[in-house]
């Protein structure tokens, strides 16, 4: 839950010792620990937590979170057609597609899987959308389940605080597809979701900035009571015009308490949490420990004070700032050389004073600014329980799959 520390480098130096660089691991005490969490956010809501596979794509870890949280968990919201596809293909169901897509080659998966038999849903947000998956639905004789998804960003006096997604954010553009839906064969709206990022990946707990802190919290609540008082409205008039919505989807990692109290929300999702990576260090409401590394061996000591290691340009996706660089997080207090930063073959880091040596062979351990990004850049995790690595899986790429 803070920085790791130069005992746990040691540690994680002495259980990889003998392996090649670069790797990735998890550690599975500090990941289950996330799973234990994450569902105690819920012990009093009654709601239930889908998984959010982007976050983590590896199959065998969202397993695990199933097998570890039992009850807690149900569902996962997927981030491809593709990738649902090939997650009900290796055993899983309840899969909601978070990310609106009317090419072919994802409808004919929608329908296939639909015809199947698996509980399957994609998100729409226009009139398009809801067009070409109702051609889709009477054309192969099947009903096609969507989610209606609903911006929840915050616009006080006309600003735009949030992501881009939906456009649809009043209770009468909510409504306007709602009935467009219903005049359409081979459809059925089951299900609406509202990701409030502003809230859910936003931090704002940062160590020594009480000040932005303080600020941060207080759009965070303001946003909170007015999203709250929308959804609802929403949910009700949607309801009034006759959908039999199964699923209110809301929140992310950061937003599990405010989004749990949420009365017209019935689950809530989580994926970042499990991994807790950079980006997710710093929350008020909610407090994860970091569980996934990955590890650079060091090739070059151009200078003294300065290590290079081999490989290291993982950069996270998002805004072009520092911040989306991994964090060289064990041994303790390495810094980037602002020139240079991550390299693609090679990363040079400033050593703090005092510190240990650093030799040639050792490893530096970072964290990845982002969580499931860390998988498309290696092919297997492995798996440390108990101070000890008990095997490795592969993640998605690992498997062969790429599925953005």
């Amino acid at each position: 839950m803070g920085d790791t520390g130069n005992l746990e480098y040691e540690k994680y130096k002495e259980i990889f010792s003998g392996y090649r660089y670069p790797l990735a691991f998890v550690d599975l005490n500090r990941f289950d620990d996330n799973i234990a969490y994450v569902a105690a956010t819920q012990k009093k809501t009654g709601k239930s937590i889908r998984i959010a596979s982007k976050s983590i794509r590896c199959l065998d870890l969202i397993k695990r979170v199933f097998t570890k949280g039992k009850d807690a968990y149900q569902g996962i919201l997927s981030f491809t057609m593709e990738e649902a596809g090939f997650l009900i293909d290796n055993g899983l169901d309840d899969i909601i597609v978070a990310y609106p897509s009317i090419q072919q080659s994802d409808i004919d998966i929608f329908v296939d899987k639909t015809k199947q038999g698996a509980t399957l849903s994609l998100m729409v947000d226009c009139p398009t959308h809801l067009k070409a998956l109702s051609q889709a639905g009477e054309k192969a004789g099947v009903i096609l389940n969507v989610c209606l998804d609903i911006d929840m960003s915050y616009k006080p006096f006309g600003a735009h605080i949030g992501v881009r997604r939906s456009p649809v954010h009043s209770v009468e553009q909510a409504v306007l597809l709602a009935k467009a839906s219903q005049k359409m064969a081979g459809i059925n709206i089951n299900s609406v979701m509202g990701y409030e990022a502003q809230i859910a990946s936003v931090n704002d707990d940062y160590p020594g900035q009480s000040i932005k802190n303080t600020l941060l919290r207080f759009v965070k609540k303001r946003s909170v009571k007015e999203l709250t008082k929308r959804r609802e409205k929403i949910i009700k008039a949607l309801e009034y015009e006759g959908l039999d919505l199964k699923i209110v989807n809301g929140g992310g990692s950061g937003s599990l308490v405010s989004t749990g109290l949420d009365k017209s929300v019935t689950e809530v999702t989580a994926g970042s949490a499990f991994f807790a990576p950079a980006l997710f260090r710093y929350f008020n409401e909610v407090k994860f420990t970091p569980a996934a590394f990955f590890g650079l061996q060091v090739a070059r000591i151009p200078t003294k004070g300065v290590v290079t290691c081999q490989g290291g340009g993982y950069v996270a996706s998002g805004e072009v700032t520092t911040s989306r660089l991994p964090w060289p997080v064990m041994p303790k207090g390495l810094k980037y050389i602002s020139m240079e930063g991550a390299g693609e073959v090679q990363t040079p880091l400033i050593i703090p004073k005092h510190a240990s040596e650093i030799k040639l062979c050792d490893p530096v351990f970072f964290q990845h600014a982002k969580a499931g990004e860390l998988c498309e850049r290696f092919n297997k995790l492995y798996l440390v329980e108990n101070n000890q690595v008990i095997k490795s899986v592969p993640t998605y790429r690992g498997q062969g799959n790429a599925f953005l």
